[in-house]
């Protein structure tokens, strides 16, 4: 199959497969193997985890830049443009490097059917290897054991906070979902938790295979000093450093989790304190408490499960605002949607509830049926937003969330 366009391709790729999941390493494996890919030249970092996985990334990716290291990324979902999942050097690669790794792809699979994703990851480390990264970032897009992404071997894996969400594809519970990301780790190979309270089946899984485990809390640790912060680990420390350019204290957990992640790199990709202090106020991810110019204030964030809607909160209530505080909410159906909405009803006076036009995407009705009978619905996030704004005096504040869908709405 040949197609001219990107979009061609990526159309073409959501009907090839039965289902859009399909969690298994088996059809991935074999189509590498067919393009001679699997063991590709690159230093392999893998990230995992329920939140905090696509900040991570980006800290990781832009200190190793700073450094001076030739530097691939690979992060799902996008926002706005298929290219953003892969990067080499900070960059989205082209749409013409994009279509010629789909067609090597399409001609080395022969007869098996790939999901979407699967395509996606394939073609990320057919860029990566051709364009000669020394270290490479991948995020785990559902769980880790059976993801695409770990059809590769971590040099070093990184585990996020973990907390309950696509029970359909990983279980009902931290453990289980634990169990599931910590099958990126590797044996003999190391890894770094930066769940303050990790599931148990992380660390069993950990001894089981004999990787060097280090644990936030434990192994390393980080504290805030007014507008610096200091990091310390048994064999360096680093202090007076910058806060991260991502906002919120959260970051400060996942900035520590990636300088260990950095310390166990460390005699390959030595980093030097100045990269770190320019990787840190470098560093973007548009989407994560996001706060736009102009006024009213106007804050976007991808959160859309529990955990990360109390961060959002918690970011909420750091920052007091003088007047309303009005919510733009669209979710996914399979989202827990009460569970997260609880957490910020406390930081929410008026709700303006949007459905979703996407696949599983919830409607306003059911959105507004987990909120108790309250909001109001419209058909769209541009909508929302608008009726929103249209109410909204210069001293409220408008926070877009719920979902990727969410966000990308209010970027265009």
């Amino acid at each position: 199959m040949a197609f001219q366009t990107l979009n061609d391709w990526l159309h073409w790729q959501e009907s090839l497969h039965p289902s859009e999941i399909e969690l298994g390493l088996e059809r991935v494996r074999a189509v590498l193997e067919h393009m001679g890919l699997a063991d590709p030249d690159f230093t392999v970092v893998t990230v995992a985890g329920t939140n905090g996985k696509g900040s991570s990334v980006a800290m990781l990716e832009s200190i190793l830049l700073a450094a001076g290291y030739r530097v691939g990324s690979y992060t799902s979902p996008h926002l706005l443009r298929y290219n953003e999942r892969v990067r080499v050097q900070g960059e989205p690669v082209a749409d013409g490097e994009l279509c010629d790794s789909f067609a090597r792809i399409d001609a080395a699979r022969g007869d098996i059917s790939l999901t979407y994703f699967e395509f996606g990851t394939l073609a990320a480390i057919d860029c990566l290897q051709r364009r000669g990264v020394e270290i490479a970032v991948l995020e785990v897009g559902l769980g880790g054991r059976l993801d695409a992404v770990n059809v590769l071997d971590a040099d070093v894996a990184l585990i996020t906070p973990v907390d309950v969400d696509h029970v359909a594809w990983l279980g009902n519970d931290r453990e289980a979902i634990g169990l599931e990301k910590a099958g990126i780790m590797r044996a003999g190979r190391p890894v770094v938790v930066s769940d303050p309270q990790p599931p148990r089946s992380v660390l069993a899984r950990a001894g089981e295979l004999g990787a060097p485990l280090a644990l936030v809390g434990r192994d390393y640790h980080y504290q805030a000093q007014g507008d610096q912060w200091r990091w310390v680990a048994a064999e360096q420390s680093r202090n007076a450093l910058p806060l991260p350019a991502l906002r919120g204290d959260f970051q400060l957990a996942n900035a520590a989790g990636v300088l260990m992640v950095l310390a166990r790199l460390g005699e390959q990709f030595p980093v030097s304190q100045q990269a770190v202090r320019s990787g840190l106020l470098a560093v973007q991810l548009p989407g994560r408490f996001q706060v736009l110019p102009g006024r009213p204030v106007q804050i976007l964030d991808v959160a859309h499960n529990p955990h990360s809607a109390r961060a959002l909160a918690q970011n909420l209530a750091r920052q007091p605002c003088p007047g309303r505080t009005r919510a733009v909410l669209a979710m996914l159906d399979d989202k827990d949607i009460a569970a997260t909405v609880a957490g910020l009803r406390m930081r929410v006076d008026d709700w303006y509830l949007a459905s979703l036009d996407v696949p599983r995407g919830a409607s306003a009705a059911r959105l507004r049926e987990a909120l108790g009978g309250v909001g109001q619905c419209f058909d769209d996030v541009v909508s929302a937003r608008a009726a929103a704004l249209a109410a909204a005096d210069d001293g409220d504040r408008i926070v877009i969330f719920g979902s990727f869908h969410t966000v990308a709405a209010a970027l265009v």
